[in-house]
């Protein structure tokens, strides 16, 4: 007999504050502070103005959530929020316990806030903004000398100067974990941007892509942007996360960006031009000795040597629990030579190898390798060349047939084997839809055929 779950006292009591708005307005000096989050998400879901402005006058918490707020129910209902906060600015008396000083964009309040509203981040980019943010952006601008603005994550996805100083000027920079830089169009951009970089003092996450050309050098055309770059980075002590996609590292100096990192958990290096001065540096450095997350991909194998590759993997066997060496072309001589480091790896808990060519001979023998690995809980492998059309035709196109008698054999042997992992083989992959085609091998032997999306390689499900 099934038990419907009755509703909490608070609950009630809520309910029935709101189903009189003028008494619960009068009762709001008196009302205890705990009841003074789940009651400002429910007054906003409904839409309840007044309520709401008399619920932002009497805020007892130093911070003002806005992160978990969704833009519905409409715009005007968030325009109540902030001419709350304008009505309790004008006062030249304000309550008793008034301590808000903050407007939060962060969606950390887990143990306060109903789960199910929409994680708010800034967002610059060119054309028009979302409207919400846009008029936030406007009302804290205007009163930016009262009220802070602050923000788990920003994303810069614009090439005007204009847009992201106007942006940057609100925001406290020093709230912002997370930074996503993309299309950056010129040097001067960058140069611009370089001292607010600077002020992300708790920065932990930085993600640059798309940014060809002349950047991060050291040549003497623009060298000094290299250093002026290269210098708020070292101001960076809690960074911990560094991705780098789609971004040309030109001449052989070691860029000066690369300097001035501070100790890494997360390196992730996708469709750079780099040479091989670049990537010896860098795998020397302080910032890459206790690597948790690393991640190759799509890295032409003429920017750097196995030795290179060999001795960073040696340095970091011990801590080291997501690997993935994708899409850089590795034959089966290439995965010989890195067998005997990858083993040492005793803390791996992810291992992707997809999108290089290797043998089934070869496959067999990595399988072998990952299987003693007791940590291990998903390996993601290519499919072998034997999976594919002969060379007369194009050549990374699976075979049905061929690849039917592999995934036949790759059963059997891994029956004997007895990998406690979950075994994936890609058959097709698309880094910039983030699509990939997978053959996962199921508790009864068979192999069952999905599409996924990879999420961030320190939140990759295992």
């Amino acid at each position: 007999m099934s038990r419907r779950t009755l509703p909490s006292l608070q609950y009630l009591a809520m309910q029935s504050l709101l189903s009189n708005q003028a008494l619960a307005i009068s009762a709001l000096e008196d009302l205890p502070v705990l009841l003074f989050p789940l009651l400002f998400v429910e007054v906003y879901a409904r839409a309840h103005t007044e309520m709401l402005k008399a619920l932002v006058q009497a805020w007892p918490f130093p911070c003002l959530p806005l992160g978990d707020l969704a833009e519905s129910p409409d715009l005007e209902t968030f325009k109540a929020v902030l001419d709350g906060l304008d009505l309790l600015l004008a006062k030249k008396e304000r309550p008793s316990r008034w301590k808000l000083q903050v407007l939060d964009l962060r969606n950390e309040h887990p143990n306060i806030w109903i789960q199910g509203y929409l994680q708010w981040d800034l967002t610059i980019k060119d054309g028009s903004q979302k409207a919400l943010q846009a008029h936030l952006l406007q009302w804290a601008r205007k009163r930016k000398e009262r009220v802070q603005l602050c923000s788990r994550k920003l994303r810069i996805l614009s090439g005007s100067i204009y847009k992201i100083q106007k942006a940057l000027h609100v925001v406290r920079l020093d709230s912002i974990q997370e930074l996503v830089v993309s299309n950056f169009p010129c040097q001067e951009l960058l140069k611009t941007f370089a001292p607010y970089l600077g002020h992300m003092k708790n920065l932990h996450i930085l993600n640059f892509s798309k940014m060809c050309g002349s950047f991060f050098t050291s040549s003497s055309r623009n060298g000094w942007c290299s250093c002026k770059f290269g210098a708020q980075l070292g101001q960076l002590q809690h960074l911990q996360e560094l991705y780098v996609h789609d971004v040309c590292f030109h001449y052989e100096q070691p860029p000066s960006i690369l300097r001035m990192l501070t100790s890494l958990k997360t390196l992730s290096l996708s469709s750079c031009l780099l040479s091989e001065a670049h990537l010896r540096f860098l795998f020397q450095c302080p910032c890459t000795k206790q690597l948790k997350h690393l991640r190759l991909r799509s890295l032409s194998t003429v920017c750097f040597s196995l030795e290179t590759l060999l001795d960073l993997l040696h340095g970091v066997a011990g801590t080291l629990e997501t690997l993935a060496l994708e899409d850089l072309a590795f034959t089966d001589v290439q995965l010989s030579a890195i067998l005997p480091a990858l083993s040492q790896c005793s803390q791996l808990r992810f291992f992707s190898f997809y999108g290089n060519h290797i043998s089934m001979a070869a496959l067999k023998i990595l399988l072998c390798h990952t299987a003693q690995m007791v940590h291990l809980k998903r390996g993601l492998y290519p499919a072998p060349l034997e999976s594919y059309y002969p060379q007369n035709q194009w050549p990374w196109d699976i075979h049905p047939e061929r690849f039917a008698q592999v995934l036949a054999v790759l059963a059997q042997t891994l029956r004997d084997m007895g990998p406690s992992h979950k075994v994936q083989i890609c058959t097709k992959f698309s880094h910039y839809l983030n699509k990939y085609r997978f053959c996962t091998l199921e508790s009864n032997g068979s192999w069952l055929l999905t599409e996924e999306h990879l999420s961030g390689l320190s939140t990759l499900s295992l």
